[in-house]
């Protein structure tokens, strides 16, 4: 192959309100050829593993997939070869994964065989401290996100509010792109619709950040809504998503970070179309040929009052999430003295024999 891969960037974890929130299971489907499962301490080369892995693989043309660590949005959790259905995974806490089919499909490499035990035995007092500050971290950013959303659904509750959300106007839109998307049209194999779940958006030690960007390649329908929290857009997204699963598409479904039970974003890939949620802190525009829409023009303005109390709700929330970042950020110091424990005593050199072995594991499957 010639030409140099695409890379679609996602997350199938959360930092939400619920704690840390896992699509894990949703990195491959059950049609996976091979899984790579990689398992060892932090700091001994797991990422680096699977970044080595994915620039060979996007120099020799294959398309990839790169799922993001939630709580170090530079590091790797998981890389998938979607035209091989081949997946290499971090299985480690907080996202344990164990094989499902061992052997047949599923596989473990362990990159703790190749570091110096006894050196890192040394430091027993250390790492179990900072493990258990990590730990406590979290928590803390976990109360704070579950605070930032008693907030986020009190700034939603004056969209309830008699006379402010036109709901029969909403109600048109929903029907109007429901029917420009999906009247007429039936997948093309014909069995039930399949849905996959992973996030589009994170809330990391770096603040919030989406890789929406990165997913828009060959679609050719797009429509972003725009507006603020509960004005109807994520009702108009599920029943387009529930009319594409009905007709029997696969959908991608990218759900709220902060509330994983939420969709934000859809893609319908064999119609090129998707629906994005355009909102703090994902807001998202894009090319001249995109749709943009704005519920602001079905929201009636506030009374004085309200609006006064929708603005200190406003102020809480984000004063919140900065609350939260601000654990984040210092959970990912302490793991980074983590590891500082482990790279010392690890093994580089038969860390890149395995990468070899892998990446030459992996070839076999393409001839």
């Amino acid at each position: 192959m010639d030409k140099k891969g695409i890379v679609r960037k996602v997350f199938p974890g959360s930092n939400s309100a619920f704690g840390f929130f896992s699509f894990y299971d949703q990195i491959i489907g059950p049609d996976a050829v091979r899984i790579f499962m990689i398992k060892g301490g932090p700091g001994v080369g797991k990422s680096t593993l699977m970044k080595k892995i994915g620039e060979e693989m996007l120099s020799r043309g294959y398309d990839l997939e790169y799922h993001y660590c939630s709580s170090d949005p530079q590091s790797l959790d998981g890389l998938v070869v979607p035209g091989l259905r081949i997946a290499i995974m971090d299985g480690t806490a907080p996202h344990i994964v164990d094989p499902r089919h061992p052997g047949a499909v599923d596989e473990i490499i362990h990159l703790g065989n190749f570091w110096d035990e006894a050196g890192i035995r040394k430091n027993k007092t250390s790492i179990i401290r900072i493990t258990s500050e990590i730990g406590r971290l979290f928590q803390n950013a976990y109360r704070h996100l579950s605070t930032t959303k008693s907030y986020l659904e009190a700034m939603e509750s004056y969209y309830s509010l008699d006379g402010i959300l036109n709901k029969r106007s909403l109600d048109f839109l929903g029907l109007e792109l429901l029917e420009e998307i999906l009247t007429g049209k039936t997948a093309a194999g014909g069995g039930p619709g399949k849905i996959r779940r992973l996030f589009a958006s994170a809330i990391t030690p770096e603040g919030p950040i989406n890789y929406l960007d990165s997913l828009v390649n060959h679609l050719i329908s797009i429509y972003i809504i725009h507006g603020d929290y509960r004005t109807g857009k994520r009702k108009i997204i599920e029943s387009i998503m529930d009319g594409a699963l009905m007709r029997g598409f696969y959908v991608e479904a990218y759900h709220c970070a902060l509330d994983p039970d939420k969709v934000d974003h859809i893609i319908i890939p064999e119609l090129g179309a998707a629906v994005f949620n355009s909102l703090e802190p994902h807001y998202f525009t894009g090319g001249e040929s995109w749709r943009e829409i704005d519920t602001a023009e079905f929201i009636a303005s506030f009374p004085k009052d309200l609006q006064a109390e929708h603005s200190d709700f406003t102020v809480r929330y984000r004063s919140s999430l900065k609350e939260a970042i601000s654990f984040l950020t210092r959970a990912k110091a302490a793991h980074d003295e983590l590891e500082e424990y482990y790279i010392p005593n690890m093994n580089f050199a038969e860390i890149d024999r395995v990468c070899r072995d892998t990446l030459e594991r992996i070839f076999e499957y393409t001839r």
